[in-house]
Order: structure tokens, then sequence, then C-alpha cells
């Protein structure tokens, strides 16, 4: 497993092969790193080199996507193989967290909200 940064906002954590309950740890410690850092705003997960989740890795992400929300960042998933989507659509997590098929299109959201105009909602 290995976090990266691409800028003072993002973090990327890339798990590999099988996350189970023997690394689920490691996971988990490398989550919270990136989440209690204040350097960062949002944490992304690249699921591309992930072959197999058990519960305990579901588990260590519902985790991380709470503390996330606690401290108002954004926590997203990217490039899930069909074996992990399908346990993400099984348990509905699917609907509870952003969810990319690849990192370029995350990073597309990123493009497009610093692209697009601020808008300022007015109430009457």
């Amino acid at each position: 497993m290995a976090i990266a940064t691409l800028d003072s906002k993002l973090s990327i954590v890339r798990p590999t092969g099988q996350v189970n309950a023997s690394n689920a740890v490691e996971l988990d410690h490398q989550l919270k790193s990136a989440i209690l850092s204040d350097r960062y705003s949002t944490v992304l997960v690249d699921m591309q080199q992930v072959e197999t989740l058990d519960s305990d890795g579901l588990g260590v992400l519902v985790s991380a996507l709470r503390l996330a929300q606690r401290r108002n960042q954004r926590f997203s998933l990217c490039g899930m193989g069909d074996s992990v989507r399908m346990i993400f659509e099984l348990t509905q997590l699917d609907q509870a967290m952003e969810i990319f098929e690849s990192y370029d299109d995350f990073l597309a959201t990123l493009t497009a909200k610093e692209d697009s105009p601020r808008r300022t909602m007015v109430y009457a």
C-alpha cells in the first residue's frame, strides 16, 4: 500500500492485492494519517490494484468515510474492479460513498470545480 500526494490538498491512498483482516490495520493507519493531517482537504482511495476486499477492509473504508465527514473532508474511491464494486452494491455503500470509475474521472471533478464560477445562493 502506498500514499501519494498530488498537491497540497489531495492525498491518494493506493491499496494493493487483497484487503482483508491481515492488512486492514495498515490501511486504517494510512487512511487516518491522511485524514487527520491538516494538509489535505481530500482523500482519494485508488482501488485499481485491489483484487479482493473482505468485511474488515470494508469496515476500514466506512470508518475512514465517517472520520472524513466529521472533519468536513472529501473522501472518494476510484478504480474498482467488478468483484469489489459488487461488494459495495450488495451492501449499498455505493449509495453512501463517492465512487468514480477511474482516477481520470475523479480528476475531472477537480478540474470542473476549479473552472466553474462561484455561485451565491440568495434566499428571499
